[in-house]
């Protein structure tokens, strides 16, 4: 074959876009208090321009739908994320996008944890195959997987491979989502890091959920300021 005379076709694959957005900030997030499912509190004045400046962000992208979590802090992140957006996107919110069950842990500051419940406090944050969360009344990383799973999977079943879609929740939940969608094992879920508020990571898939890709971790260039412990989760 005569190369210099042949054609190359280059075949782009297609791929939908899952985009992750962890809500804004909170009072409870900047006391470094646990919220979990059951727990909430007023988001921060910062934080309307910080859910303001994701969406100005996100403006170019096309969004097919947007699912949000319903608890308030989030539901209220993703309407003005859907705000900014060019196209009048669709919003549905979704019990199973919400945070962990923390049970008593709600509500107590990470270091009041620490000391009332100094191995589930533990192994929450640094060691998820050995967190057993009945002394809380808790969920487990596998049962938060599972129901979160179950929403990605649905939507990566319904909708187009090169669709793009926006999924509005929490840091704890999404950090233990991505992180298994990506194929990473349970011990190892936190090694990448926290997520911060109003952060976007991405990822894709080319075979309806079958398999995923990290496209981009915890981005939040878009925010300019400087990120603090109480930030990321």
């Amino acid at each position: 074959m005569n190369w210099h005379n042949s054609s190359i076709l280059i075949f782009r694959m297609e791929a939908m876009n899952l985009y992750f957005v962890r809500h804004g900030k909170t009072e409870w997030n900047l006391e470094s208090r646990y919220q979990g499912a059951g727990g909430d509190s007023p988001l921060l004045p910062q934080s309307y321009t910080e859910m303001a400046l994701v969406g100005k962000y996100l403006n170019p992208v096309k969004f097919k739908h947007i699912y949000a979590s319903p608890i308030k802090r989030t539901r209220i992140t993703a309407e003005h994320i859907k705000a900014e957006l060019n196209n009048n996107v669709p919003l549905s919110l979704d019990n199973r996008l919400e945070e962990f069950k923390l049970g008593k842990m709600e509500g107590m500051k990470f270091e009041e944890a620490k000391e009332q419940f100094p191995e589930t406090f533990d192994n929450f944050r640094n060691h998820p195959d050995l967190y057993d969360p009945s002394e809380i009344g808790g969920e487990t990383f596998p049962e938060l997987i599972k129901r979160m799973r179950s929403k990605v999977m649905e939507v990566a079943k319904n909708f187009n491979d090169d669709d793009n879609i926006l999924f509005v929740s929490h840091g704890a939940a999404l950090n233990a989502l991505i992180n298994d969608l990506v194929g990473v094992p349970l011990k190892d879920l936190r090694k990448r890091g926290g997520l911060a508020n109003t952060s976007t990571t991405i990822i894709e898939t080319h075979d309806s959920g079958r398999t995923f890709t990290m496209k981009q971790w915890n981005e939040t260039g878009y925010l300019k300021h400087k990120l603090d412990k109480s930030d990321l989760v």
